[in-house]
């Protein structure tokens, strides 16, 4: 009867360690989970600044304002557009004609009087 009580005492301390073991890797799970929760959200909150941030950077006047100072870049004319035919000759671009240049100034008409 003493080695039946030594077996069963035995299993019941095996048991309880096992619990506590169990337990313990419980509570390390939960606080890794909830690390993990907390940096998902951190992230998401990064995320969605930085969405702001790239709506903000994007602006057409900005994209624009840093084409041209930046990029040396120019609006386009067709005077200054190719056009290039499926077969890859080039269509020559059409010019605008040169402005008139300004003419002379009408010669203003001399009052006469009569005597």
């Amino acid at each position: 009867m003493a080695r039946l009580n030594l077996l069963l005492l035995l299993a019941v301390v095996a048991s309880a360690l096992y619990l506590v073991h169990t337990q313990y890797l419980s509570r390390q799970l939960y606080t890794e989970l909830d690390r993990t929760q907390q940096e998902a959200r951190r992230l998401e909150l990064d995320h969605d600044r930085l969405q702001v941030e790239k709506r903000a950077q994007a602006t057409p006047l900005r994209v624009e304002k840093l084409a041209k100072e930046q990029l040396q870049m120019r609006t386009t004319t067709p005077a200054i557009t190719q056009y290039v035919r499926p077969d890859g000759t080039v269509i020559p671009a059409v010019v605008a004609p040169p402005p008139a240049p300004p003419a002379a100034p009408a010669p203003k008409p001399v009052a006469r009087t009569q005597r």
